[in-house]
């Protein structure tokens, strides 16, 4: 008589493969809602930065941009109702926060300069540093 089948060793085997795979590959898996709130600090940095660098372009060819509070104030320029206007949709992202990279980082007289400002996750850890060009 010749049955068709898995044997219990052969069974058990592959059980045990599955488990060092798994065991392997999770904690890969584990770590990656730090290592997402990074790239979404990161991405938001360099948002605010391009978006920055074309409103000191279209100034240079005359064009009358907004916000204006990127021209030539002495208020600090790294804060979230400043840096907001500057997104699609006027908000940062709900997990993302804003601050100065040292002291009050101002545009007061560096039009065309730039001045940096921290954007990290709002648990504290800061991932990105954008560089907002002044107009």
């Amino acid at each position: 008589m010749k049955t068709k089948g898995f044997t219990l060793i052969e069974l058990v085997v592959v059980i045990v493969i599955l488990g060092i795979l798994a065991a392997t590959a999770l904690p890969r898996f584990v770590d990656m809602r730090g290592e997402a709130g990074n790239a979404a600090a990161q991405g938001v940095a360099g948002a605010l930065a391009g978006a920055s660098a074309t409103n000191y372009a279209g100034s240079l060819v005359g064009h009358a941009v907004t916000p204006t509070h990127l021209s030539g104030t002495a208020a600090t320029v790294c804060t979230a109702a400043n840096l907001q206007q500057l997104l699609t949709g006027g908000a940062l992202p709900t997990n993302i926060n804003v601050g100065a990279t040292s002291g009050a980082a101002t545009c007061a007289g560096v039009a065309g300069g730039t001045t940096s400002c921290d954007v990290g996750q709002t648990n504290g850890t800061t991932s990105a540093t954008a560089a907002i060009t002044c107009y």
